[in-house]
């Protein structure tokens, strides 16, 4: 479907409002993140493949011709797959031999700054920019102290880092720098594709995202030396037949999550098609709401629009963005709220540093204003003017709204 086709106003007719006890808007749920699905027929031929062949784990060929496909999309030298992205980051702090302190955002989904506590390396947060969300390069300087080792920054919702202002702080400090790129395969930043970044970048193919493997992760890197010890830290350090060199654990891709990984790789250009006009619609039927804005993707980049995200400002909009995500969910449309609440609000970080907060202003205001919204190949622009409309008919409601949700 082209943008031309999509009407300007919402054609819904306006109606009562779930929440006020009418019927939800769509019967089956409408989620944030469901699963695309590429060729059904090509990803069963592969599996049949893989089942004739008996060759189901370590380093199959799918592995490998997973691996090839996304470097070749990273614009890298090397991408070592992995079973999940939170074993990727593991495995790669792990191999960047970071220790003591390393600085984090907490606006990030927790796996990023459990992949260091789990292995008794402290994150540090640091705080976001307003307008990218992504680490303030200031927030960082602020918070390096003598136990820093590492920087990892993470490209939310396929928005880059500012990464010539964070890579001079690295230097400047001698700190191994890395980022948590699960949200932004297939896109660039100041024209270079996302995965060139830093010592590595770790891409996550969970179901979830736009381009999944069911479950699944990858680190790419220019480094050859420090590919090769990623190969090696994920099959438990074997080097070759009986010769174990390093530490390591059972990290490796499976051959079926890489045949679905080559499925979904297959279809990337129809998936990013759908997002970015879904996107639009949302653009063009969100515009005139007041108190409500989505964050932009610049044209002038490669994006995969996975990401529709709303900010609702309280002091414009007559609804917080909680109960903006109640009434979505009355009408059966599954708003999420990311990353409500961030890191330094969960445990064990919201014990372990209690006063976290103090430092990050920007990343408490964000939190509590941002929800996400379904887009994906489940959702159409003409389900995306029926949540414009709810939405309008929550702005006109609002007391009505507040009350029914107190009850």
């Amino acid at each position: 479907m082209s943008l031309d086709s999509i009407p300007r106003t919402s054609t819904v007719n306006p109606r009562q409002l779930a929440v006020l006890g009418a019927k939800p808007r769509f019967e089956s749920p409408l989620h944030v993140g469901r699963p695309n699905i590429g060729s059904r027929e090509r990803l069963l031929a592969r599996l049949n493949d893989m089942l004739d062949r008996r060759w189901f784990s370590n380093d199959g060929p799918f592995v490998q011709e997973f691996e090839d496909k996304v470097a070749s999309i990273a614009n890298t030298k090397y991408c070592v797959a992995m079973c999940n992205a939170t074993v990727a980051l593991e495995i790669a702090i792990r191999a960047l031999e970071l220790a003591g302190e390393v600085i984090v955002p907490s606006y990030t989904f927790v796996a990023t700054a459990h992949a260091l506590q789990w292995q008794e390396i402290t994150p540090v947060f640091a705080d976001i920019d307003l307008t990218t969300c992504t680490l303030d390069p200031g927030g960082i300087e602020r918070v390096i102290s003598s136990r820093t080792t590492g920087i990892i920054g993470v490209h939310l919702w396929g928005h880059a880092c500012d990464t010539d202002a964070i890579e001079i702080i690295a230097a400047k400090y001698k700190l191994k720098l890395m980022y948590d790129a699960a949200h932004a395969l297939a896109c660039s930043h100041r024209g270079k594709m996302v995965g060139g970044f830093g010592e590595c970048e770790v891409f996550s193919f969970h179901a979830t995202k736009f381009i999944n493997a069911f479950e699944g992760g990858a680190i790419v890197t220019n480094n050859g030396d420090l590919a090769r010890r990623l190969k090696f830290m994920r099959n438990f350090g074997f080097a070759g037949y009986d010769d174990v060199r390093y530490l390591g654990v059972n990290g490796k891709m499976t051959e079926a999550c890489a045949a679905m990984g080559l499925t979904s790789l297959e279809s990337l250009d129809e998936i990013v098609e759908v997002n970015k006009v879904n996107y639009e619609a949302y653009e063009q039927y969100f515009a005139d709401i007041p108190g409500i804005s989505l964050l932009r993707y610049d044209s002038r980049e490669c994006n995969n629009y996975q990401y529709i995200v709303l900010d609702v400002a309280p002091e414009v909009f007559p609804l917080n963005r909680d109960e903006v995500v109640a009434v979505f969910h009355a009408e059966n449309v599954l708003a999420r709220r990311y990353f409500w609440p961030s890191c330094h609000r969960m445990e064990p970080y919201r014990s372990l540093q209690p006063n976290a907060h103090l430092l990050l202003p920007n990343t408490e205001r964000v939190a509590s204003r941002v929800c996400v919204l379904p887009t994906g190949q489940g959702v159409n622009p003409d389900a995306i003017a029926a949540l414009a409309d709810i939405l309008n008919t929550a702005l006109h409601s609002a007391d009505k709204v507040k009350d029914a949700l107190k009850h």
